[in-house]
């Protein structure tokens, strides 16, 4: 199993030190949030509360993810990066096939996408895109960046979106990995359909179970159980040792982690956390194999 530190809520301050560390800890990524901005009164619940509350507030930080996957890129030299996940909905998939592919050459193909449609009407409807028929401008969207990607003179004419021939330069050296977010049956179909692999929001083990023995079942609907497949899991109820041993046991690849236990903790403090956590899980896992 390989671990993946979270660093949502972090301050900007504090982001390269922690990379730094999370991969002298032997880290193999870090998970970078995405929220757009924080708009006073919503019209949808957000989905991973109970109660449909958001956690955070409006000077909450939420550095965007391509710009710290460059920073942090930049003081380090093995840990990867990807989005846990990138609100697809409210963003042109031209623009952003520009940035994925600079991130990707910035950090020497250390980058990975991860996706979701966003559950805010409000991110997309003031960013000029309508939050109608949002799953189906997003397989557009993966599409289009994928090609663009590739490298070469690419052209697109689907319904939500149009252009000519074009090409970005440089494309990346090497693919970039997609993993797709959500809990619903969409995402999880759109996940083994096109998917590298899947990424959780919180979520408990017997749901997290149930969830992976679904992508398993459509990736075999799809072709696609032959092929490589990432599961990132934020499991809120397996701590310990014994607890990622299940984690792994029941197909987690990757187990995302804040070893601290206040968002407001000092940086030192993170990094001891970082440390602790690494001589407790990290190493005997990785050892495990």
């Amino acid at each position: 199993m390989k671990f993946t530190l979270g660093i949502a809520l972090s301050p900007l301050e504090q982001l390269t030190a922690l990379a730094r560390t999370a991969e002298e800890c032997g880290f193999a990524s870090i998970a970078l949030p995405d929220s757009l901005f924080y708009s006073e009164h919503v019209s949808a619940a957000y989905p991973y509360t109970p109660d449909g509350s958001r956690f955070w507030n409006a000077d909450t930080p939420w550095p965007d993810p391509m710009v710290a996957a460059g920073a942090m890129g930049a003081v380090t030299s093995t840990i990867r990066f990807y989005t846990q996940v990138l609100k697809l909905d409210p963003r042109n998939p031209l623009l952003l096939a520009r940035q994925i592919g600079t991130v990707a050459a910035l950090t020497g193909n250390r980058f990975g996408l991860g996706v979701g449609l966003g559950w805010s009407p409000e991110e997309s409807h003031w960013c000029g895109q309508p939050f109608k028929d949002r799953g189906a401008r997003a397989d557009e969207s993966i599409e289009i960046i994928k090609r663009i990607l590739a490298g070469g003179m690419v052209s697109f004419h689907g319904r939500h979106f149009s252009f000519e021939k074009l090409q970005m330069s440089p494309a990346p050296a090497e693919p970039v990995p997609f993993y797709v977010g959500g809990h619903s049956e969409p995402a999880l179909r759109r996940a083994a359909r096109i998917g590298d692999g899947w990424s959780s929001a919180m979520i408990g083990f017997d749901d997290l179970r149930t969830t992976i023995t679904r992508l398993a079942e459509l990736r075999a609907e799809y072709g696609r159980d032959h092929l490589p497949f990432e599961v990132q899991a934020v499991c809120i109820d397996r701590p310990g040792l014994d607890g990622f041993r299940q984690q792994a046991d029941i197909g987690v690849t990757d187990a995302i982690v804040v070893p601290w236990r206040r968002f407001d903790a000092t940086l030192q403090e993170k990094c001891d956390a970082l440390r602790r956590f690494a001589d407790r899980f990290v190493g005997p896992l990785a050892s495990a194999g």
